[in-house]
């Protein structure tokens, strides 16, 4: 499906630590739907950086399961654990800017001595004006400033925090060596081009610090709205840890009108076929029709 509109370039990020099930696919249908009626393209990106917590097979299941539900992306799939030149570049341009800096804290001194901030410890700053002697960086942390940094997201309104109180100093390459969620993701949307982030409201707290790392590596403004939440009876976010089962595309038309429906979108009955449905989203999609609270999927 060719872009007609070029500014805009979206995308879907799935990580393979388990398949997709009904949370996962709802967001990739709104970011889809969101890039094809703004003329965009939508690009696919495999979020592999933490070995440890991947499922084998995976990555591929995730590919086959869109296909098989009859979504169409833009170019290749990229995947994070080919482009490690480029987040080591980013950090090298953090530290020779004087916006990074080596941490020899561990979890323990860091519970200890932090305060509880938006999304777990704040880092105290103790490593911010060097290593204590007689010890040696373990993880790379980026320097964030006392200030309060908000945006206007298209969904959820204006959303703001105050870095050094809410966040601290962030981690960018982790003591065991592997890269930070929150430096790859904006290495990667910067070198994409990534105009228009559409994803999941449980990424709305990252969304400041990311905004400050993308102003640090010089990226252009990007705009951001964040769907619906989705969660189960509990009000727990779907996941492979709350035990979200994995959908399946012998089920693709039913679970594509579901996903449809909790975004705001029900879909007449003479829609039945996976081609007419998304025929009738992509002629009816309307991002003021999305809600901005949690969804229940039962």
């Amino acid at each position: 499906m060719s872009a007609q509109n070029p500014d805009y370039r979206g995308r879907f990020a799935p990580s393979p630590t388990g398949l997709l099930h009904a949370g996962s696919l709802t967001t990739a249908v709104g970011s889809y739907l969101e890039a094809r009626s703004r003329g965009g393209q939508w690009l696919l990106r495999m979020e592999d950086l933490d070995p440890p917590r991947e499922m084998p097979g995976a990555a591929a299941n995730i590919l086959c399961t869109l296909q098989a539900f009859g979504f169409e992306w833009d170019g290749e799939v990229v995947y994070q654990s080919q482009r490690h030149a480029l987040y080591r570049a980013a950090l090298a341009q953090l530290i020779a800017q004087g916006d990074a800096y080596g941490c020899g804290c561990t979890r323990k001194e860091i519970a200890e001595h932090g305060q509880r901030g938006v999304d777990g410890m704040v880092y105290p700053g103790s490593c911010r004006h060097g290593v204590a002697p007689g010890r040696t960086p373990r993880a790379w942390r980026l320097r964030v400033p006392d200030a309060v940094l908000g945006f206007d997201d298209r969904l959820q309104g204006h959303y703001a925090q105050q870095l050094q109180r809410d966040i601290g100093d962030f981690v960018l390459l982790r003591a065991d060596g592997f890269w930070a969620y929150q430096l790859a993701v904006v290495v990667d949307d910067i070198e994409q081009g990534i105009s228009d982030i559409v994803r999941g409201a449980d990424l709305l707290v990252s969304t400041p610090r990311q905004l400050w790392l993308r102003q640090c590596l010089g990226g252009a403004a990007v705009s951001h709205c964040h769907l619906p939440l989705m969660v189960n009876a509990a009000g727990e976010k779907l996941s492979k840890q709350t035990l979200a089962p994995a959908i399946t595309p012998a089920l693709a038309a039913q679970e594509l009108r579901l996903a449809l429906l909790r975004l705001g979108h029900a879909a007449p009955a003479e829609a039945g076929s996976l081609a007419e449905l998304w025929q009738w989203a992509h002629g009816q999609w309307s991002l003021s029709r999305v809600p901005a609270g949690p969804v229940t999927i039962t």
